[in-house]
């Protein structure tokens, strides 16, 4: 049996958070139990008007949040709120494909590209790689609003 996975975030804001990510990976958010998603009906509202129902306080409603590929293909992402803030660099981060086949100036050219539909989502830019054959094609770095590092690669 293979295992699967999902990816869990430490955040402040695990809603906004988790519609950065929405946003960046194309990803949607899961609805509750009984949720028909074939429906068109929105999977957040149909969150709120689950939480009403179990009687949960609006104070906890941003504890956790969760994406889901649509395509069912890549890894789940969970989204949990912390009390401390981001204090040092990340041991793990999310590689995010922006550039796949290309090569050379298209390759930097779409990861730019990328980069600039990022920043007004709240992403920060903080370092561009060139390539460097044969082991890099050249990356960008940047941070999610809640200074989590990623690289467009």
């Amino acid at each position: 049996m293979n295992a699967t996975f999902q990816v869990t975030f430490d955040a402040r804001d695990p809603g906004s958070l988790s519609m950065f990510w929405k946003e960046v990976l194309g990803y949607v958010h899961p609805g509750p139990p009984g949720f028909d998603p074939t429906t068109g009906r929105d999977a957040l509202a149909a969150w709120e008007e689950f939480l009403d129902g179990l009687g949960v306080p609006t104070s906890e409603r941003n504890d956790v949040s969760a994406l889901e590929d649509p395509e069912g293909a890549g890894p789940r992402l969970f989204f949990q709120r912390v009390p401390e803030e981001k204090v040092a660099k990340n041991r793990v981060h999310l590689d995010v494909r922006a550039a796949p086949g290309l090569e050379g100036e298209a390759r930097m050219a779409a990861l730019e590209a990328e980069c600039e539909r990022l920043l007004p989502l709240g992403a920060m830019r903080v370092r561009r790689h060139e390539p460097e054959p044969p082991m890099s094609g050249g990356f960008i770095v940047m941070t999610d609003p809640e200074g989590n590092e990623f690289c467009l690669d």
